[in-house]
């Protein structure tokens, strides 16, 4: 009875090692199965997120040679408005020119033709422009004052008239006065030509009026004949 028991328990515990080695075995081969999709699964997140930086680095690209078409395409903008104002403002200084060359005219007093700018001088000259510019008189009338001064001393700052004393560009007489304006006024043009401004415009209101007035009566001082100055030629 005892070896019947012995021998139904070792079948029994022989049949259940081949059944878990069974179950083993198939485990094991399911393991092996799953693994490369695991490792295939593993491998195309690698590639999408390859590719998606890819694509981003592309995207970025694109958008920086837009933002440099868009700069360049903005320099250009920029560089035509500027012609395009240079040409308006040019145009403007013509029809500016033209219509006070023409008024002039009208008034009589035209004494030559009208610079465009104080830029078409230089030496006391080119100073005396600047200055008659600031001083409040328009760039028409600087041919009269060019002529009125032209007569006068050449526009040499050093211009001496001995027997009566005038003086300088405007041939202020006596010279002194031009102290006025500055200690200088022996040697400064610019001392001498704000004076003579002061003088032109508080008698005669304008350039264009001296040189009216000269043209009558051979001066733009009163009572007085004209002074021929005794000195070199203006610079």
């Amino acid at each position: 009875m005892g070896s019947r028991w012995s021998r139904a328990a070792a079948r029994a515990a022989a049949i259940g090692l081949l059944v878990a080695g069974l179950f083993g075995g198939l485990h094991l081969d399911r393991l092996r199965t799953d693994q490369p999709a695991a490792q295939f699964v593993t491998m195309s997140e690698a590639e999408e997120f390859q590719l998606l930086t890819a694509r981003e680095h592309e995207f970025a690209a694109a958008r920086s040679i837009r933002r440099a078409a868009g700069s360049e395409a903005a320099a250009v903008a920029a560089k035509q408005a500027l012609r395009a104002a240079t040409k308006a403002r040019q145009k403007q200084k013509v029809a500016i020119t033209k219509a006070a060359t023409e008024k002039a005219k009208a008034s009589g007093a035209f004494a030559g033709p009208i610079p465009s700018s104080c830029k078409e001088y230089s030496g006391n000259r080119a100073t005396g422009c600047a200055m008659m510019l600031a001083a409040g008189f328009g760039i028409a009338q600087f041919p009269c004052l060019e002529k009125l001064w032209d007569h006068e001393s050449g526009w040499n700052h050093r211009a001496e008239n001995r027997s009566s004393g005038a003086y300088g560009i405007p041939q202020a007489y006596p010279g002194s006065k031009m102290a006025s304006v500055g200690a200088d006024w022996r040697t400064n043009p610019a001392t001498q030509i704000k004076w003579g401004l002061g003088y032109v415009k508080g008698r005669y209101d304008t350039p264009c009026g001296a040189w009216s007035n000269f043209q009558s009566n051979g001066s733009y001082y009163p009572r007085r004949r004209p002074i021929a100055a005794v000195a070199s030629q203006a610079t």
